[in-house]
């Protein structure tokens, strides 16, 4: 207690003190505020789902002084992946706001194989996609009014059995991923299906007279959906013969030539 009540010894310590923060801990302090370091900023607006291009970002050199562990810092750990949040110009990137997968909307589109195709047809009335109901997975079927003007209402033996791959508002953002920015349901525009080449000439045909209703058949395990698409590939076999045949060549021609060098046959 003596040694403290000391003034002299009291403005030493005091002297030094602050000796040692303004010569030793300021500096320091000072260098790592004004340390740079680069990082990704985003040039526009970028929506959720959205795959990141070169155009969309920029490196920048900013003060690493209390920047996220995760902040997003060379280009290539952003440019071909896909937003999980919306960004705005000037925003920097986070590992976390980046997926290398799509968003759920877009997803079935990189699962397209060659083999078939996804094509949209419009829902010109509520009704005739089943009331909004329609989701993914589901099997339909494709039911024609007045099919090739001959009067008849009917079921194109080749659309029977359809797979729905996504239901897409006006918005564009499809209606069972829980995308759109309001809590408010869309009402579905379009429907999406995956279909055989031969199928989508009928369905573009159907499309332009704008006649068709989908009425669904089945919605259950894909196992069980597998069924009815093979009953369909099977009636699609028999009704087109040579176009599933020439489809086998083609495939197997590709496959075969997949290893060749360019001069045997792969070119």
């Amino acid at each position: 207690m003596n040694f403290l009540k000391n003034r002299t010894v009291l403005g030493i310590a005091c002297i030094v003190l602050s000796l040692l923060i303004c010569f030793a801990i300021t500096p320091l302090f000072n260098a790592g505020i004004s340390q740079k370091t680069t990082i990704v900023r985003v040039t526009g607006d970028i929506r959720t789902g959205d795959q990141i291009t070169k155009a969309m970002v920029k490196t920048v050199e900013v003060g690493s002084y209390n920047l996220p562990d995760n902040v997003v810092k060379g280009p290539d750990d952003a440019i071909g992946k896909y937003a999980t949040a919306a960004l705005t110009a000037g925003d920097y990137i986070i590992s976390t706001k980046l997926t290398d997968t799509p968003a759920a909307e877009n997803a079935y589109l990189y699962n397209l194989t060659g083999e078939k195709q996804a094509i949209s047809i419009t829902i010109r009335n509520f009704s005739h996609g089943l009331s909004g109901k329609l989701i993914s997975g589901d099997i339909v079927s494709v039911i024609a009014p007045d099919f090739k003007k001959q009067g008849t209402t009917v079921i194109p033996p080749e659309l029977k059995y359809v797979e729905v791959i996504a239901v897409t508002a006006s918005s564009g953002y499809d209606t069972d991923t829980g995308q759109p920015e309001d809590n408010e349901k869309q009402l579905p525009s379009t429907v999406t299906l995956l279909v055989s080449p031969e199928q989508s000439k009928i369905l573009a045909e159907l499309e332009a007279d704008g006649k068709l209703h989908l009425s669904l058949v089945f919605r259950g395990s894909k196992e069980n959906s597998a069924k009815f698409i093979m009953v369909q590939d099977q009636t699609l076999e028999t009704l087109h013969p040579a176009v599933t045949e020439k489809s086998a060549e083609e495939k197997t021609e590709a496959s075969g030539n997949a290893g060749l060098p360019l001069n045997e046959g792969g070119e």
